[in-house]
């Protein structure tokens, strides 16, 4: 039984995952095997009221885990780690320890909220020669994956998402929120992207990515009206479009993070982990340069 430690507390998270691994307070049909989290560590947060942040740890603890003074505290009584802080900015300080510790590790989206701090992480993690996965809940939908590979439609051409993208200063652009859609974009397009423009204002954005191969990528972040997440793929033989049910998107994300964290394969190439990161820096970028395309590098 892989022993998981939790970094943070800032994030409902903590305790969705927390109940779902540890079977408690939640119905069997989300439960997930083949680990427990068995302790936490939580810092400050800048994203976070600290009342919001007791509850999520209060929940937490009811759920069986133990929390420790200081982040050092935790190596030694687990076998890997899930990097929970809110905000992306942090997770190269918060992750290094662990990942030179040879602990395997998840880090919660966004997997940072600079390319340099990204590649820090996936060299980190290549050096030490860990498994390292990082993943908004949204990219392992059952949705999402079914749409993917659904054979009727063909070889995708292009793609369209939607998903809430509210923001904070603390995770600029679509590093809040919006990473949701740019996950859910990249199961369907993989990575390859070359340039991206972004059209932005106060209620959504709309954000286009430009692939080698031509293909086109589309996000709508949304702030106001109704909101929710779904998609439109376009294949050569077919469309396929959906409301994405996300009922069960944290069982499916975590089964993919156990298995990956027990000495699977990364489901994710570490190429892609990056070009996430670099795919909303440039959307950013081109928001302050008024929508202009703007390159994808690294």
């Amino acid at each position: 039984m892989l022993r998981l430690g939790i970094v943070d507390g800032d994030t409902s998270h903590v305790y969705q995952f927390s109940r779902r691994i540890n079977h408690v307070d939640i119905e069997a049909e989300q439960w997930v095997d083949g680990a427990r989290v068995v302790a936490a560590w939580v810092g400050p947060s800048r994203v976070t009221s600290p009342e919001r942040v007791r509850e999520y740890v209060s929940a937490m603890q009811a759920a069986g885990v133990e929390l420790v003074d200081r982040p050092e505290d935790l190596i030694g009584q687990i076998d890997a780690v899930l990097i929970e802080s809110n905000e992306g900015g942090v997770h190269r300080e918060r992750a290094l320890p662990f990942i030179e510790a040879g602990l395997p590790t998840f880090i919660d989206k966004p997997l940072a909220s600079s390319v340099e701090d990204a590649v820090a992480l996936v060299e980190a993690a290549d050096r030490t020669g860990i498994p390292l996965l990082s993943a908004s809940a949204l990219r392992f939908a059952a949705d999402v994956v079914n749409a993917r590979d659904d054979a009727s439609i063909g070889r995708i051409l292009g793609a369209h998402v939607y998903s809430p993208a509210h923001l904070h200063e603390a995770n600029p652009g679509l590093f809040h929120y919006g990473v949701h859609g740019v996950e859910m974009l990249y199961a369907l397009l993989g990575a390859g992207c070359r340039e991206v423009s972004c059209i932005f204002s106060d209620d959504a954005e709309v954000v286009t990515g430009r692939w080698d191969d031509g293909r086109l990528g589309e996000l709508r972040g949304i702030r106001t009206g109704a909101d929710g997440f779904g998609l439109t793929a376009f294949g050569d033989t077919g469309i396929s479009t959906v409301a994405v049910d996300t009922t069960f998107m944290y069982r499916d994300l975590l089964r993919q993070v156990i298995a990956v964290l027990s000495g699977n394969a990364p489901s994710i190439p570490a190429r892609e982990l990056v070009e996430v990161v670099a795919f909303q820096v440039a959307a950013l970028e081109s928001i302050r340069r008024r929508g202009e395309l703007v390159p994808i590098s690294w």
